[in-house]
């Protein structure tokens, strides 16, 4: 390897300038012989000179004009090629390239003055100054050209082109699959790629600001290819009836794929469709159920009591309800076990409340706390356990809500493989507390009988997932996958899960899940999720220009894929994250920055033809207030006849 030292330079140097000195020496010959009648006029020619320069007028070199001025110009050429100006990127192309037009015009038509017919002294003066102005033309155009500095650093200004890297381009499907077809780029060029979730069984997070495409994007495709592959499910459909529409359609068209043919079901609160009971008795095998059930429902209608699990205050309540509901499910084998029941019977005076329920063993237990404090008198604690309790519940006395809470159109058993289900649970944003409470009753419900061996694949999809409370939603991701449940949570951000979740819970949620996919999101969950793809190598190019000398350095160095700032700026439907693969299946691309291709047309197409959801059941309002008064009804009689057991007792 040859050293650049000082020596070096100056040998360069010197050969440069000498290659240069010969091509201005060839062009004065060139002058003295071409033009020597004019000079002969000017009395500038020398007998020393004639004598010297009569061998060389015999060479090859000179006998033509176009020999010695491209020879002239060769010369000149390589000695501007080897020169080391100092870089300037100041200097324009354009410049440069009109001195060096100019200059070989003036460089080349000057040897045609010899066709106009002038005298012989201004054709030779005329001659020697074109060809003098056309040389220094092109040697000041050529010197600029090699000074110019030539720098890519203006030409991908956002660093699009070093943050790219390949992505897996393979369509890769099996039984269980769902993927997303899409268009990449990689150093300046589109190329095709998929998002193969391979293995939805890993629990997959789709994150994205409010029109970032999560439902258009990605959903839609979700709910169908599940479909067509025979998946139960359940779609938690935050703005009836974006989600539902879309199931219901599909279910028409794939429906002939499914070994048995599953029927869809609508939870509606607000117009009812199908009715059922989350607390059916049959399928509470112990007293853990009602506990699940009791801190779903509370915590659900009462989110901030979320990030405070454990205090007396949060456990009271919650311990009350369970009695309630435990007892109901024991008493006359579950006959009276629904959630309107457990309203009503909460709001009973405490005495003979507290004599029902000690009609029960396994609800004693639960409740001696509340009688001691009753029976010591201790009134105002008595109200701190029971009344945030009973104030809750009573935010869910609805006549509607009733109807729908009381009524066993299905089992919650929805992969059952016999009786295969879709149900959608549909909610109101403008009463999605209220609704999201019951709501997240039902998914507590169906996460405790879909995750059981030997039953159907189910998909469990669920749309703003922050808006209703899943106990246990870490527990559900980690132990379903080997009992089929693919699990999808739709979140608009990571504050908004650790606002409604709390920190630690909404961490568990982020880290669990294998496979992500997120549109456009800021501050955090960019982040986490930057971190998350990893970096990558990265070219870096260093300038440096001082009065002496300009240097460029050119490094690589780890750096950021996908930077937090560039996922803060996506497009709607443009989409970044990663997917986990499964070990028959090896994945060596898992990180993906596309732009998800939709076929519009035909979306909007498809769309069009639509059916619309058809009407379940026509109810009127003396039905519902009917049963709503029923519920009331059913509780007082229940709490007259263990009076009338007491006393004959």
């Amino acid at each position: 390897m040859v050293m650049q030292t000082g020596e070096n330079e100056q040998a360069l140097r010197k050969i440069i300038d000498f290659t240069r000195m010969i091509s201005l020496v060839i062009l004065i010959i060139h002058f003295y012989l071409f033009c020597y009648a004019g000079f002969k006029n000017f009395h500038v020619t020398m007998p020393l000179v004639d004598r010297i320069l009569v061998p060389v007028a015999q060479l090859g070199l000179f006998s033509h004009t176009i020999y010695a001025k491209g020879a002239v110009l060769l010369l000149l050429v390589v000695s501007l090629v080897g020169s080391k100006g100092k870089k300037d990127d100041k200097i324009r192309l354009r410049t440069a390239a009109t001195y060096i037009l100019l200059g070989s015009l003036l460089y080349s038509t000057s040897s045609f003055l010899r066709f106009v017919v002038v005298d012989l002294v201004s054709i030779t003066f005329v001659y020697v100054i074109m060809t003098t102005v056309g040389y220094l033309l092109i040697l000041s155009g050529g010197s600029m050209m090699m000074r110019k500095l030539r720098l890519k650093l203006d030409q991908d200004i956002f660093n699009k082109d070093n943050e790219s890297f390949p992505q897996e381009e393979r369509l890769l499907e099996n039984e269980y699959s769902f993927n997303l077809p899409a268009k990449y780029q990689i150093r300046g060029k589109n190329r095709n790629s998929w998002i193969n979730i391979i293995n939805p069984f890993r629990g997959t997070l789709v994150a994205g600001s409010p029109g970032a495409g999560k439902s258009y994007f990605v959903i839609r495709h979700l709910i169908t290819q599940h479909i067509q592959k025979g998946f139960t499910m359940l779609v938690y459909d935050f703005k009836y009836d974006d989600l539902t529409r879309i199931v219901y359609n599909a279910l028409l068209r794939y429906g002939h794929l499914y070994p048995v043919k599953p029927v869809q079901y609508i939870i509606n609160l607000d117009h009812v469709m199908h009715r059922a009971n989350p607390l059916e008795p049959q399928t509470m095998t112990d007293i853990t159920d009602a506990i699940d059930s009791s801190r779903t429902i509370m915590l659900g209608l009462n989110r901030e009591w979320i990030k405070k699990q454990g205090d007396f205050f949060v456990e009271s309540p919650i311990n009350f309800v369970t009695a309630i509901i435990w007892f109901l499910k024991k008493y006359e084998d579950g006959r009276y076990c629904t959630l309107p029941h457990v309203i009503e019977l909460a709001q009973i005076d405490y005495k003979e409340l507290f004599a029902v329920l000690l009609q029960e063993p396994e609800v004693e237990v639960l409740i001696n706390p509340f009688i001691s404090a009753w029976r010591n008198e201790a009134y105002e604690q008595l109200e701190g356990q029971v009344a945030s309790a009973k104030i809750s519940l009573a935010r869910l006395s609805s006549p509607q809500l009733y109807y729908v809470l009381s009524g066993d159109d299905f089992s919650l058993d929805i992969n059952n493989p016999n009786e295969p289900k879709i149900v959608c649970l549909a909610n109101n944003p403008q009463k999605s507390q209220v609704n999201g409470a019951v709501l997240s009753l039902y998914v507590n419900r169906i996460n405790k009988l879909v995750n059981r061996r030997g039953q159907q694949k189910c998909s469990m999809i669920f749309d703003e997932f922050p808006t209703i409370y899943f106990n246990g939603i870490d527990n559900l991701i980690a132990t379903a996958r080997s009992n089929k449940v693919a699990v999808t949570l739709a979140v608009q951000d990571y504050s908004q899960l650790k606002k409604d979740y709390g920190r630690e819970q909404a961490e568990v949620i982020m880290n669990i899940v294998g496979n992500v996919i997120c549109g456009q999101v800021t501050g955090d969950t960019a982040k986490q999720l930057s971190e998350r793809i990893g970096k990558i190598n990265q070219q870096k190019e260093n300038v440096s220009i001082n009065s002496a000398d300009t240097s460029i350095s050119k490094s690589t160095h780890l750096d950021f894929a996908v930077p937090a700032s560039k996922i803060a700026a996506l497009s709607s439907g443009e989409f970044v994250g990663m997917v986990a693969d499964n070990p028959d299946v090896p994945i060596s691309l898992k990180s993906f920055h596309c732009a998800i291709q939709n076929d519009h047309q035909a979306i909007q197409k498809e769309e069009l033809t639509y059916q619309d959801l058809p009407l379940v059941r026509s109810v009127t309002s003396d039905e519902i207030q009917y049963q709503y008064q029923q519920v009331k009804l059913d509780v007082r009689k229940l709490v007259a006849k263990i009076s009338v057991s007491q006393q004959l007792d």
